[in-house]
């Protein structure tokens, strides 16, 4: 007898907790969820990703017209070809003009190690400031500068040289010196549950790190392509980072990231060593075809416009007293509650009734709302209807 796809699942598929959620899902369309007896809501975009919602069909569209050309060429070598080029100019065409070279790479992570390397590498420093509670990836580099230590400490020794900083604080920015490579930071940090510090604080950051000769890297792997309303979250700050790192909802379903700054800065990889950073698969044409059809398609669809009034229909119903805070911008969004033990159990509801939502990485008490876009007001309220009916149920019981 054949075995399950959960058995098979359960069997080979490494698990990285005890209690995976295991939906079986045979098909996505935009909001939604299908299995075979029961379809979902997603109401966090596949955590960021499908910004535009599942299966776009001006995504798939390119990626199947790519795809039939060609799938992967050497990517970073002497091969000139049009997705990969056509992306950067138009990533570079939304940007800031002192934003005008892309480095592309296969998920968030990999930027922000790249943005590491580059940062120490132009300016000859050692020492990368983060901020406690801030996450930018899994891998060694990513994980020394992830501000919580529960997550990496059996991971040690990790890099070296790495101070902390706490994020909104003004005081902490004197840290910042001229041995300071870097500053990573998310511009709203995310795992931490939507944290948002205010504009004066990035003015005062970036005058910093400008007299130290310190780049600033800001994280928009979760904020970036429209989640907030704007295009990149750094815009509601009127400032520019001197890299941004983005991913998530750039592919609008396929995997890939980018880090990108100045040519001037970028110059340093070139030589001592030559090749100073490389990708197999980073820029691959399929990527960047879905790529450039997502940012077209967030575009041409006025989706920015659409995000405030649809973050603003979900704070207005989503009235309880057991919800303590709503903290938000735009479509990045957390709901907090009492407790994690709360939370689970209505998250866990949520799911039970068809909508997929959960809970933070440095805030376990926290619901995250991060949905497509596109979700639609009458969708919303369907939403907020079943996860005020969990609260109302788990909490009183």
């Amino acid at each position: 007898m054949s075995l399950t796809h959960r058995q098979l699942f359960l069997d080979h598929v490494a698990q990285t907790s005890d209690f995976p959620l295991a939906l079986e899902i045979e098909r996505a369309k935009g909001i939604w969820l299908y299995g075979k007896e029961k379809k979902y809501i997603d109401l966090i975009s596949g955590i960021g990703v499908s910004s535009v919602g599942h299966c776009h069909p001006a995504v798939v569209r390119a990626v199947q017209e790519q795809a039939a050309k060609f799938m992967h060429l050497m990517v970073y070598g002497e091969y000139i070809y049009s997705p990969q080029v056509q992306l950067a100019q138009k990533i570079c065409e939304i940007l800031p003009p002192e934003l005008d070279n892309c480095y592309f790479t296969n998920s968030g992570t990999e930027a922000t190690e790249g943005a590491l390397k580059l940062a120490k590498r132009y300016t000859g420093r050692t020492q990368i400031i983060a901020c406690h509670n801030s996450y930018h990836g899994s891998s060694h580099g990513a994980l020394s500068v992830m501000g919580n230590e529960k997550f990496k400490q059996n991971y040690r020794p990790l890099l070296p040289d790495i101070t902390f900083i706490h994020y909104g604080s003004w005081s902490d920015i004197d840290k910042i010196t001229h041995q300071t490579a870097c500053v990573i930071i998310e511009p709203i940090q995310g795992e931490a549950g939507v944290n948002i510090a205010c504009e004066a604080y990035f003015r005062l950051l970036r005058e910093k790190c400008t007299n130290t000769g310190t780049l600033l890297i800001f994280d928009e792997i979760q904020s970036g392509f429209g989640r907030t309303g704007k295009m990149f979250a750094f815009e509601h700050f009127d400032i520019v980072p001197d890299l941004l790192l983005v991913a998530k909802a750039l592919g609008g379903g396929m995997p890939i990231g980018a880090f990108i700054g100045n040519k001037k800065v970028f110059e340093a990889l070139k030589n001592n060593p030559i090749l100073g950073h490389i990708t197999t698969f980073g820029g691959n044409a399929v990527c960047c075809a879905a790529a450039l059809a997502t940012i077209n398609a967030i575009e041409n669809e006025d989706l920015l416009s659409q995000v405030a009034p649809k973050a603003d229909l979900f704070v207005s119903l989503l009235v309880h007293p057991k919800i303590k805070k709503i903290r938000y911008k735009g479509l990045m969004m957390a709901i907090e509650l009492e407790s994690f033990e709360i939370l689970k159990k209505v998250i866990d509801g949520c799911i039970a009734d068809g909508v997929v939502t959960d809970w933070f990485l440095h805030c376990d008490n926290a619901m995250r709302i991060a949905p497509p876009l596109i979700i639609t007001p009458s969708e919303i309220k369907y939403c907020c209807n079943i996860i005020l009916k969990n609260i109302e149920h788990f909490t009183n019981n």
